[in-house]
């Protein structure tokens, strides 16, 4: 397979283009000079995204090493200021988000540095106009700017990164925006919808039921509406629902609805096997990965085109082992 392409449930894609702050893959573009390289987003990110660094402080003309930076509240506002010189530097912030996030359109997820003043995404200080104390929930002026001009698009932190469950929701939230887009891009007609729509029902069931329901309901009857409307709508509601982990409850009710398509085929010793693997990761005796493993194995056996073609079997590059640990 091509370096740039990723396979997941049997079908190829271009590898996704995630941007990613500078200093999470190493470049010494940091207030002292260094870098906050993060060995998983170096690492194993490195081989299944396109990664695209950028340093906003770096980028509006600050150099490195540089005067620390930091927000402050100044009246109705929040302003990016370096202290220490009196210096305020958020219209020139503004300005390298005016030029810089017309560009971005075409990535499919964004890895940001925690904390920073310009690329953090919660929990950054901000200090009020006395400067004799602060409050520490607040976003940096780049990543905030980022969110507002591309709301669909999945953002993370370095650090939450190291949280399994985050991990895994955010790598899944990528690939599944990435298909989104090729599918907006290739001007799809109804069959091409109604087929994302099918490879997805799984896991917008397991991220969220009601979700899952409304937008089946949509798309049967909003045909007579224009296409882009309707992708529009649709793209919205889908990462609404996948912005959040799925539950162990929800994994359940997935699986055992998998399991149901091999009910006719099974003796019951295999029906019991199997309903036995499912409850013992719905309390927690087992990761995710196991009765992943079995069904995939059954698929095998007793094959169903509906079920094999479900972005829920492997929603990411298996070689992550990212169901093994939740």
């Amino acid at each position: 397979m091509d370096r740039d392409k990723v396979e997941l449930t049997g079908c190829v894609m271009t590898m996704p283009k995630v941007g990613v702050s500078a200093c999470i893959v190493g470049q010494e573009v940091r207030f002292d000079g260094g870098h906050k390289r993060s060995g998983f987003v170096d690492g194993p990110l490195k081989n299944i995204f396109d990664m695209k660094p950028l340093c906003p402080e770096m980028g509006m003309g600050l150099g490195a090493p540089r005067p620390t930076i930091r927000l402050r509240e100044i009246g109705e506002s929040v302003r990016l200021m370096d202290d220490k010189n009196h210096i305020d530097h958020t219209d020139a912030m503004q300005a390298f988000n005016e030029r810089t996030l017309p560009n971005l359109a075409g990535l499919s997820g964004y890895i940001v540095c925690a904390k920073s003043p310009s690329c953090g995404m919660e929990r950054v200080r901000v200090m009020n106009e006395q400067q004799n104390g602060a409050r520490h929930n607040g976003r940096g002026l780049f990543t905030a700017a980022l969110m507002e001009a591309y709301p669909l698009l999945p953002v993370e932190e370095d650090g939450r990164l190291n949280d399994i469950p985050l991990r895994e929701n955010f790598i899944t939230r990528v690939f599944v925006y990435h298909a989104y887009q090729e599918l907006v891009a290739s001007e799809p007609g109804e069959h091409q919808l109604l087929a994302f729509h099918r490879r997805h029902k799984l896991l917008l069931m397991a991220h969220n039921q009601a979700t899952y329901r409304e937008l089946g309901r949509y798309i049967a009857i909003s045909r007579e509406r224009p296409m882009a409307e309707r992708l529009a709508y649709y793209g919205e509601r889908m990462m609404h629902a996948l912005a959040k982990p799925a539950s162990r409850r929800n994994h359940t009710n997935v699986l055992q609805h998998i399991g149901g398509y091999f009910k006719r085929e099974l003796d019951t010793t295999e029906r019991q096997h199997l309903h036995e693997t499912i409850l013992a990761y719905h309390d927690g005796q087992l990761p995710l990965m196991a009765p992943i493993t079995l069904l995939q194995s059954l698929l095998k056996r007793y094959p169903k085109p509906y079920i094999e073609e479900q972005h829920y079997l492997q929603p990411h590059p298996q070689h992550l082992a990212l169901r093994y640990h939740l």
